[in-house]
């Protein structure tokens, strides 16, 4: 029996929420939130990777296969990070993050939009 791997550990994480009203229009939007947000948090703020869940579903079957031919990052940065993550349980943008230092996710409008810091200058 395959057992189920365990969710991300995020322990040396601080985790922050956000859910501006009105709603965000944009991805834009939201990484200007986001910067805003690091930049009150850590001294030197550096983004290490993202998800923008709007660019992940809402185009459809052909623009993300069209995505993952080149020609369009989409839905996360670094791109095509989640290539080698389609069976696990931690995204690719979230390991690619954690492996690096991740020190803070902030969580716009409940999953919405994810970004992943840390501090430049250690």
């Amino acid at each position: 029996m395959l057992r189920a791997a365990p969710p991300p550990d995020l322990s040396g994480v601080m985790r922050v929420a956000l859910d501006p009203r009105p709603p965000l229009r944009n991805h834009a939007e939201a990484v200007a939130l986001a910067n805003a947000e690091a930049d009150t948090r850590l001294a030197h703020p550096m983004l290490l990777s993202w998800y923008d869940r709007d660019r992940d579903f809402a185009d459809g079957i052909e623009a993300r296969a069209a995505r993952q031919g080149g020609r369009d990052c989409g839905f996360e940065a670094p791109q095509h990070v989640n290539e080698c993550h389609q069976d696990s349980a931690v995204p690719g943008y979230v390991d690619y993050a954690l492996s690096r230092g991740a020190t803070l996710r902030v969580d716009v409008e409940n999953g919405r939009f994810v970004f992943f810091y840390r501090d430049a200058v250690v």
